[in-house]
């Protein structure tokens, strides 16, 4: 792995998400009807759904507001007909852009997220076109502070099946394979370690640095695309300086 710190991504998005509470809970909310549809209504037996309530409740999302959606997703309430969908893209310089969404109808949200690559030097590209660029990963951040004993946590990660563990200057970051993901994370909680963020993720293989012009229409792309209602995660191999 690079030596940037994804840590500082992850507050950038934390920060966002604050920023915009009510757009924030509509997007957990169509994440938990997806995830309900397509593994079920128990998260106990849904880690996918599991993972969504967790953030959910990270953002002081009303509990009502979480069981309601539970509810359209297994049908006892109506629900949007949503379904997930991912679209692969072209930045400015060249960058890749990868992020996924969830509309209830294809042909709006393809149409809008074109618009905005299109308005902001990109261009939307075909399904594969950036996505060898990135891997699939489990991304666990724990933040550093004067208590935190780094080789402990270094050897339960390695333990349970981590594939990296990095330190970076005011947090530790854990890469695992999707399929170890669970089991790592599930031995660090029992061990009692404050985890501050973990996620199923695309980790890209290389990133790329922009200046001047480029950098800024970039940025302000990535900040469109994550602000679109029907957008749930956005991935790049952009590494801000």
């Amino acid at each position: 792995m690079s030596g940037h710190s994804k840590w500082a991504n992850i507050k950038h998005k934390k920060a966002k998400m604050d920023a915009q509470k009510g757009k924030l809970y509509t997007k957990l909310s169509k994440m938990i009807i997806v995830a309900v549809r397509e593994g079920g209504p128990d998260p106990n037996a849904n880690s996918k759904l599991r993972d969504i309530i967790e953030k959910a409740k990270e953002a002081n999302m009303p509990n009502e507001n979480i069981m309601r959606a539970i509810k359209r997703g297994s049908g006892e309430l109506g629900g949007e007909n949503l379904e997930h969908v991912m679209y692969e893209g072209y930045g400015p310089g060249g960058v890749a852009i990868m992020l996924s969404a969830m509309t209830d109808n294809r042909n709006r949200t393809a149409s809008e997220i074109r618009h905005l690559f299109d308005k902001y030097g990109g261009s939307l590209g075909e399904a594969g076109c950036v996505a060898w660029m990135f891997e699939k990963k489990g991304l666990i951040l724990i933040e550093k502070n004067s208590n935190t004993n780094v080789d402990d946590i270094m050897m339960i990660a390695i333990d349970s099946g981590a594939e990296d563990v990095e330190e970076q200057e005011d947090s530790i970051e854990i890469t695992t394979s999707p399929e170890n993901y669970e089991q790592v994370k599930k031995a660090l909680i029992e061990n009692n370690i404050q985890l501050s963020s973990s996620e199923i993720t695309y980790l890209p293989k290389t990133t790329v640095n922009l200046d001047g012009k480029e950098a800024e229409m970039l940025e302000k792309l990535l900040d469109v695309l994550e602000d679109h209602d029907d957008v749930e995660e956005v991935y790049t191999n952009y590494e801000s300086k």
